[in-house]
This record gives structure tokens, C-alpha cells and sequence, in this order.
């Protein structure tokens, strides 16, 4: 590597800092070489959280980690100082954390009666083990882009498992076979605790504080340069055959087209696609407005570059269908804390030890999580925030007489009430801001061999992708590990180290014998 070698990544969610961490962590490569472009106004991608006690607090989501797993994420945080404790890593600072914590929840679903539901057994008949362990044991090549659908009947979909499964994963049935496989595979551990979350592993505040800020601190004081409200357009070519050269990239910033030409032996990393593309906000008293695709730029970038070059992947096999890919979230910030010692009184749980309840019965299939208060780096003792989320935004509600993603933060509290009969006035202080993200389980649609590229796709000189839609032998979409882990092997790819990427653990050994003893104990 010379010197002059510099690399750009486009898009900043966790995929591309971690991939720029890796390249001065384990390649070697000065901060200073590095760029890092991203559409929106601050870096973190999908893993945003931002506001204040007057405005509201908001994010997206969260996503669920566990130290099961997760192999790359904690070897790359083991490398990033906390910004809280001196002389320790984020992941000792989040290890301490849990052990103080524990995940015990006992209010995990909770029916029409507001009763919370027996989950010691998971609710499998003879019929509902025997196929749960046929798909677990089948073939992915033979699954192809069958739905979950295709391999299960309807009576499973009822079961007290499929309830918790897919609300602490957000399934849906119609998703694919393959992924839901895999997810059988890397969090079999969750088998035996899925009813109380003991796997479930939090950072300290939300994901955005606790894992972007620290991390982006380290990569700005390694000389890093962060380029936000940056869209690149375009990415420029060498015309040659099957090989993948990029020569320049074009973007937007500041209103002005602007084109940037590489020099040989520079690198580019793409996050293509993204699962919070043309995602909205709303208020208490409107709804989120209805985005299009046409309205973000990861999407319309990867169609642009995959066009003629099937290597890249086929991002219409994610993007084609909103209505099976979308849901939507909700934060509530409080100025009191009346909700939370309801909740408390109602679940047995303090916040930050039950993590999800879930109202089965709701047409929405709504779930909210209080996490341990401060939950915000700036979240005064007397303020409390928790979030929510349906997955099926387009029914009416069972409270409220309109679809959740028609809804306004006002009626989203009116409705979470209604399950937890609860008396509005212990919502008054509330400031709800309601989140539509019409691709937020894109990454889980039927796909065919191909339509996930590789991180670094066959024939490529400089050019690698990081993200949630790239093809990783048995980990599993939809979590950080997964954008990590594509990140490692990108750069470790490109630049020829051959140190060894931690392996995903097998859990899922002795398969027959391990899915047969648990399946028959459920």
C-alpha cells in the first residue's frame, strides 16, 4: 500500500465506519486518506437517535444484540474508547452494563384482556415440530425464494413462539424461507430463553449514542473526513468487460454537481440499498408523509450501477413491494413518570429488564420496549423515553378507527392505551413522534441466487459493497453484526490481509440432534 491510497465510502451508516476503522485498525491505512460521504446531515445510518426534551426525542430503531454472537462487532469495540469510562472499550463499557442489567421479562405478550400470556411452552403441536425442524434442516439451495409460507402451516403462525420469534425480529410470513432459516441457525441460544429475552444484550444509551458516537469520535480524531449532506448520484466506470473498475464518483453538495476522479490503487465502498431509504417523521397531530423511492438515493444509486451488471445484484428483488416490507415505529418522550410506574406495576419489570411487550391481539401487532432511563446522552432525570413499533401498519386499529401509518402521535398513544387500559392522562405530557420506513424488512423479501452481491463481487479491482444486502454465508440480515462483518471482509478482501475474520460461532452443531431436544422441550 502507498501512501497516497485513499478510500471513500458512500453512505454513512455503521457498515462504512466500521469498514474505515478496519482499514486504520488492520490495514494499516492513515486516517486522513479516508472519506466518508453521506446524504443525510449526521453519520450513523439506520442507527440514528437525535432530539431533545422540548422537540421530542426519535429514532428509527433499535436493533438487538446479543454476546452470543455479534463476533466482529465486539472485536471491532474492544478497539474504540468509551467516551464515559477512561481506559476502557465500548464493549467493556456495554459488558459492565448488562451485568448490572439482566433481561428478565415478564410481560412478554399480552392478549385482547390485557392479560399477559402463559410462554413457558411455545405452543408446538407433533405437526408444527415436525416442520419447524424439516425447514431448519433443509437445504438453501433447495429453499430457493420460497416464503416462510411455503413451510409452515397456517396453525404455526398462531403459536405463542411464532408471536415472540417474529416481534423480537420483525418477520412477517411472507418473508423469506431462507432468512428465517438462517435466523433458526445463528440464534438457536434464543430457543430456550425467547420468553424472558436473557440473551438480549443493551448498550448503555441508544444505539446511535453508544455505538456511532464513539466510533465516529475516533475515526475524526484519526483524521478521517466526514462529508455529510453529500448525495452521491453516480458511480463511474471503466468499460471492460466483466471487470469492475471504478474510475470517479459524482455527487451533490451544496446544490453543485460535483465529480471526483480516483487515482490508481484507491478504493470505493458502497452501502447499497438501505432499509431506512424515504423514511418519514410525523408529530402528535400529523401522520408520517408517504414517501416514495424515487424521494431517497440508495436505492435509485444501486439501480443505477447494477443496470447490465448482474454481478452487483438485483435490488428489485428488495425494493418492488412496499406493503411487504414496511412498518412503522413510534418515540415517546414524557415529562413525568406516570406511564412508566404503570408499567411497572402491570409488568413486574423496572425499565431496562423486560425488553418487549408485545399486544398479540392488536391488528396492529404492536410492541414497545422501555429501555433504562437516560436512554439519550442529553435526557435530563426528570424526562423518560421509550419506543414502539406494528408490524402491520396498514390495518385499522382496534382502538382507533384508521390505519397506523395514517395515524398521528396522538392516536398512536390513544391506541396503546386502549391495550394497556390505561387512562389517557397518564400520556398527557407525551410527545409522540410517529416514524413510517416503507423498506425496513426489504432485506428479508424472497430472493433468488445472485440478487445479494458479494462484498467484493468477482472481476473487482477497487470497488466493494457494505450493507445489509450483500451475500454472507450463515450470519443473518438485519442486525449490526451483519453490516460489520461485511465491512471486515470487504476491506480485509481488497487489501490482501489474510489475518483471520472471527468465524460465526457455531451454535448449530450437531443440528439434528440440538433442533430435535429443543423442538421437543417447546
Amino acid at each position: 500500500m502507498t501512501s497516497t491510497r485513499k478510500a471513500y465510502f458512500v453512505g454513512g451508516g455503521i457498515g462504512s465506519l466500521a469498514g474505515a476503522a478496519f482499514l486504520i485498525r488492520d490495514g494499516g491505512m492513515a486516517g486522513n486518506q479516508i472519506s466518508i460521504f453521506d446524504a443525510a446531515s449526521v453519520m450513523g445510518g439506520s442507527l440514528d437517535g437525535c432530539g431533545d426534551a422540548v422537540k421530542g426525542y426519535s429514532m428509527r430503531g433499535g436493533r438487538m444484540l446479543t454476546t452470543d454472537n455479534y463476533e466482529c462487532t465486539w472485536n471491532l469495540f474492544k478497539s474504540i474508547p468509551s467516551l464515559t469510562l477512561p481506559g476502557k472499550s465500548v464493549f467493556e463499557e456495554t459488558t459492565e452494563f448488562n451485568e448490572k442489567h439482566h433481561s428478565n421479562a415478564m410481560a412478554r405478550l399480552v392478549d385482547s384482556r390485557r392479560a399477559k400470556v402463559p410462554v413457558k411452552s411455545m405452543g408446538f403441536s407433533i405437526h408444527d415440530r415436525v416442520e419447524l425442524l424439516k425447514l431448519a434442516s433443509a437445504d438453501e439451495e433447495a429453499l430457493g425464494n420460497s416464503r416462510i409460507t411455503d413451510h409452515l402451516s397456517p396453525e404455526f403462525f398462531e403459536t405463542e413462539f411464532w408471536y415472540m420469534w417474529v416481534t423480537t425480529f420483525a418477520f412477517q410470513p411472507w418473508h423469506s424461507a431462507v432468512e428465517f432459516r438462517r435466523y433458526l441457525h445463528r440464534f438457536l441460544m434464543e430457543f430456550v430463553r425467547i420468553e424472558t429475552l436473557a440473551g438480549v444484550k443493551r448498550t448503555v444509551l441508544n444505539q446511535y449514542d453508544s455505538l456511532v458516537v464513539p466510533l465516529q469520535r475516533w475515526l475524526e480524531a484519526q483524521g478521517v473526513h466526514m462529508i455529510s449532506n453529500c448525495l452521491v448520484t453516480d458511480l463511474e466506470f471503466k468499460n471492460d468487460g466483466d471487470n469492475i473498475e471504478v474510475l470517479g464518483l459524482r455527487y451533490l453538495l451544496k446544490g453543485q454537481t460535483e465529480t471526483l476522479q480516483l487515482e490508481d490503487g484507491d478504493l470505493t465502498f458502497l452501502q447499497n440499498g438501505s432499509m431506512t431509504d424515504a423514511s418519514s417523521l410525523g408529530s402528535m397531530t400529523a401522520a408520517p408523509a408517504k414517501l416514495k423511492k424515487t424521494q431517497s438515493g440508495s436505492w435509485s444509486l444501486w439501480e443505477k450501477i447494477a443496470e447490465g451488471r448482474p454481478m452487483l445484484g438485483n435490488p428489485k428483488a428488495f425494493n418492488s413491494c412496499v406493503a411487504q416490507s414496511d412498518w412503522a415505529s413510534f418515540t415517546v418522550t414524557l415529562k413525568d413518570s406516570a406511564f412508566f410506574d404503570q408499567m411497572h406495576n402491570f409488568s413486574g419489570n423496572e425499565a431496562g429488564t423486560g425488553g418487549l411487550v408485545t399486544f398479540k391481539d392488536s391488528n396492529w401487532l404492536m410492541s414497545i420496549v422501555l429501555a433504562h432511563q437516560p436512554h439519550f446522552a442529553n435526557q435530563t432525570p426528570d424526562v423518560f423515553v421509550f419506543w414502539g413499533y406494528g408490524l402491520f401498519p396498514d390495518r385499522i386499529g382496534n382502538f382507533i378507527p384508521k390505519a397506523m401509518a395514517d395515524c398521528t402521535g396522538e392516536e398512536i398513544l390513544q391506541e396503546l392505551c386502549g391495550h394497556l387500559r390505561f387512562d389517557f392522562d397518564t400520556v398527557l405530557t407525551a410527545n409522540c413522534i410517529p416514524c413510517r420506513m416503507p423498506y425496513i424488512t426489504s432485506m428479508f423479501m424472497p430472493r433468488a441466487q445472485g440478487d445479494r452481491p458479494l462484498p467484493v463481487p468477482p472481476g473487482t479491482k477497487n470497488f466493494a459493497f457494505i450493507s445489509q444486502f450483500v451475500e454472507i454465508p450463515l450470519d443473518t440480515v438485519f442486525t449490526v453484526e451483519f453490516s460489520v462483518r461485511a465491512a471486515q471482509m470487504a476491506v480485509y478482501e481488497l487489501l490482501g490481509i489474510t489475518a483471520p475474520i472471527p468465524p460465526v460461532t457455531p451454535h448449530d452443531k450437531s443440528l439434528h440432534t440440538q433442533f430435535e431436544a429443543l423442538i421437543k422441550a417447546l
